[in-house]
């Protein structure tokens, strides 16, 4: 979903319907608080933002935003000097499109955007350690590290908890869906194979044992 940041209401229509045209789902805001609230109850993939608006700044509201959410912002703004650019890029902006533009030149941006989005939240990476979230495919430095599934789970939930230990009854819970003595053995055994993977000359990641505390995946 894109969320279109535009007072003008010519411009507005132009461009949502010419997104539209892409196939892309539109939501629109004309205000700083309108695009708040929008932020705040819809999965927004980027925002088209001006920088002239009637109740603030776009620029601050740029900062705002990428202090709260992860999502990409392309400015689209009056403002073409040199020195508005590298505002907007400054304050977390990722691209940047004065008026006029092409709309074959906006749709191209934001295709673009959000292909880069895509790759970049599909990698999921800590030290030489990169999983593929879409194949479920681990690698350590170049070397696959031939993941079964469960395994690809259980290294992914210590990814994003890195450098903190997990229980291991929340990785029974989310990876076997269950806390058994039988599944407890088999996170264990798991545990061990994941190890034996990890070891390489390459490797600068392992996997601790926190007595009463649980897994925790930590760079050596």
């Amino acid at each position: 979903m894109i969320l279109l940041v535009e007072d003008n209401p010519h411009i507005m229509k132009i461009n949502a319907e010419a997104l539209s045209m892409y196939g892309y789902e539109i939501l629109q805001a004309t205000t700083a608080g309108e695009c708040r609230e929008a932020m705040r109850w819809h999965p927004v993939d980027l925002v088209v933002l001006d920088i002239m608006l009637p109740d603030g700044d776009g620029v601050e509201l740029c900062r705002e935003l990428k202090e709260r959410y992860q999502v990409p912002i392309l400015f689209l703004s009056a403002l073409g000097e040199s020195r508005d650019v590298v505002e907007g890029l400054r304050a977390g902006g990722d691209d940047y499109l004065a008026k006029p533009y092409d709309l074959e030149v906006l749709a191209a941006r934001v295709e673009a955007r959000l292909r880069q989005e895509r790759t970049r939240s599909r990698y999921v990476s800590y030290g030489n350690l990169r999983l593929d979230t879409l194949s479920g495919c681990g690698y350590l430095g170049d070397t696959d590290l031939l993941l079964t599934q469960k395994e690809f789970a259980v290294l992914l939930l210590l990814v994003h908890n890195a450098g903190k230990p997990v229980p291991a009854q929340k990785v029974l819970r989310e990876v076997w869906n269950a806390e058994t003595e039988d599944d407890n053995r088999a996170l264990w055994t798991l545990i061990s194979r994941l190890r034996r993977k990890l070891n390489s000359e390459v490797s600068r990641i392992e996997i601790s044992s926190k007595r009463g505390d649980g897994y925790v995946l930590e760079q050596i």
